[in-house]
């Protein structure tokens, strides 16, 4: 049966008297696109990292089927390859494992120790897989369970792979910018090009020659094995990931979701169209500029305008994984990921580390007198951030997530953990609204705060003053689907880890709130209505 590719929530969203809601950016139909690779039924198949979800895409419907769901055996998956049993065999990146999927469904794990675990190919019979990080290895696994053999190790970052029509192990080492080969019997690896925009897979065409994305460039080379002469098939945006032939027909993917058709002479069809990975902490600039962090990018929706990139993994200057954005004026920005809060400021490509090595970041916010504070979920701690110093204010939390301040200078943090918002005090902490389920992303506007509640599914507003509160609205596209549990990612560098979703809120300076629906890879908008 086939089965929405993302969950969506309840068919409606229901919201209190007087309020009104649209959706910013449409609903995503993948949790980004990684591998793909063509199945022995003729469709796509996509690996879908963030979103621990496999994905199988009919070119002729346009139908996506889900194989693999959220919260399921296969975690983080990144890549795929097919047996002539039609088994397939699944790299899961964070977790370092390689498991198998048989046609009927199940599945076993093959390996658990090959950390960044994320090429990986079938040649007659032989099952090849490589290690996507520094001093990775490029290694034949044992499907049955013996020990690898390695080929190499003290790899800078290989990626996806392929044999070519000489027999021999074609692979893209994003740390050197290059392409290499190894007879798979052994011997002295061979460079094959070099001076790309950052090789990240590749494939072989029907003539014998090399078809590689470029994740920097974003651009599709076809290149010579022989010599290495290499042609531009066409030129997308930053953030490829691989590609795939069916027949003849060429497919890439994108960290967006994105898969295009490369058409002859530079053209380019869309196949099934981007969105957003998460997405996870938004905010609003002065000028009514909407932000959203989606992980790897850094995306902006001018009032009226369309949605675009700011910057992303590889850009100069992009501060690494960005969970926790506010903006701060003049283009700059406050962010938190990778243990880091970082000043980040895209249009001069510059980042300043103001603080590194915490843990598990989240939410960030700046008071009127320029205060930072920032959740530390992986400590259980909230920090206030200042150049090169992080000053614990409170500790002993159960998942910090979000922050706020009120007008006053007031702290207040989501204690996702315990169901509650507390205001974060000189002794420790003092409970101001309980019995929510999971409340994530916060924000004040005047003397309301308000509450993203993901496990409830709902926007909560509390009144400051009064102490009143009412659910504005139900049924969001927030947190998990209904009885699934996440399971953990564990994250590797240069990606923050573990990674969760984070369903961020944010208000602009006429009082419209926008909401993470990160279930369902879409921005909502909430307004009063007249």
């Amino acid at each position: 049966m086939t089965q929405a590719a993302r969950y969506t929530g309840s068919t409606s969203i229901t919201l209190a008297e007087g309020w009104n809601l649209e959706r910013v950016t449409a609903p995503s139909r993948l949790f980004g696109a990684n591998g793909i690779r063509t199945g022995p039924d003729g469709r796509i198949y996509v690996a879908q990292v963030a979103g621990s979800q496999i994905s199988a895409l009919d070119l002729d419907t346009g139908q996506l089927e889900t194989i693999s769901a959220k919260g399921g055996d296969i975690v983080a998956p990144d890549d795929v390859a097919f047996a002539p049993s039609g088994d397939m065999y699944i790299t899961e990146y964070y977790d370092g494992r390689v498991s198998v999927r048989s046609p009927d469904g199940g599945t076993r794990l093959v390996r658990d120790d090959l950390p960044g675990a994320n090429g990986i190919t079938i040649h007659q019979g032989r099952l090849f897989v490589n290690e996507c990080r520094v001093g990775g290895r490029l290694m034949e696994i044992d499907p049955v369970g013996g020990a690898p053999r390695v080929l190499l190790d003290e790899l800078p970052m290989p990626n996806g792979m392929e044999v070519g029509p000489d027999g021999k192990l074609y692979y893209p080492l994003l740390g050197t910018n290059d392409i290499w080969r190894i007879d798979p019997e052994g011997g002295e690896p061979e460079r094959v090009a070099g001076d790309l925009g950052v090789p990240d897979a590749v494939k072989f065409d029907s003539e014998g020659f090399i078809v590689s994305t470029q994740v920097a460039s974003g651009q599709v080379l076809r290149i010579n094995p022989r010599n290495g002469d290499q042609t531009v098939l066409a030129s997308l945006s930053p953030g490829l990931d691989n590609l795939t032939f069916v027949g003849d027909r060429l497919f890439v993917s994108s960290f967006t979701g994105q898969i295009t058709e490369i058409l002859g002479g530079g053209e380019t069809r869309t196949a099934l169209p981007d969105g957003l990975t998460w997405p996870l902490d938004i905010t609003v600039g002065r000028d009514g500029t909407l932000y959203i962090a989606d992980g790897t990018f850094l995306l902006a929706k001018p009032r009226g305008g369309e949605l675009h990139t700011l910057g992303m993994l590889f850009s100069p200057g992009y501060p690494g994984y960005i969970r926790g954005l506010t903006a701060t004026g003049d283009g700059e920005f406050i962010v938190t990921g990778n243990g880091t809060v970082s000043r980040y400021h895209p249009a001069s490509s510059e980042s300043e580390v103001l603080v590194e090595g915490l843990d598990q970041l989240y939410g960030v916010a700046v008071s009127a007198t320029g205060a930072i504070a920032v959740a530390d979920l992986g400590t259980g701690k909230v920090y206030s951030v200042e150049s090169g110093n992080a000053t614990e204010l409170a500790g002993g939390l159960a998942d910090p997530t979000g922050v706020a301040f009120t007008a006053d200078g007031t702290l207040l943090v989501s204690e996702a953990g315990a169901g509650r918002i507390v205001s974060v005090t000189g002794s420790g902490v003092d409970t101001l609204v309980d019995g929510l389920e999971r409340p994530q992303g916060i924000v004040v506007v005047g003397s309301t705060l308000y509450i993203v509640d993901v496990d409830a599914k709902t926007l909560v507003a509390f009144d400051l003053e009064s102490k009143a509160r009412q659910t504005l609205a139900q049924n969001l596209p927030v947190g998990a689907p209904p009885g699934v549990e996440p399971k953990p990612l564990v994250g590797l560098a240069p990606f923050s880890g573990p990674q969760g979703p984070y369903a961020g809120i944010a208000a602009d300076a006429e009082g419209t709130l926008y909401i993470s629906g990160d279930a369902e890879g879409s921005v909502l908008a909430l307004r009063a209505g007249s």
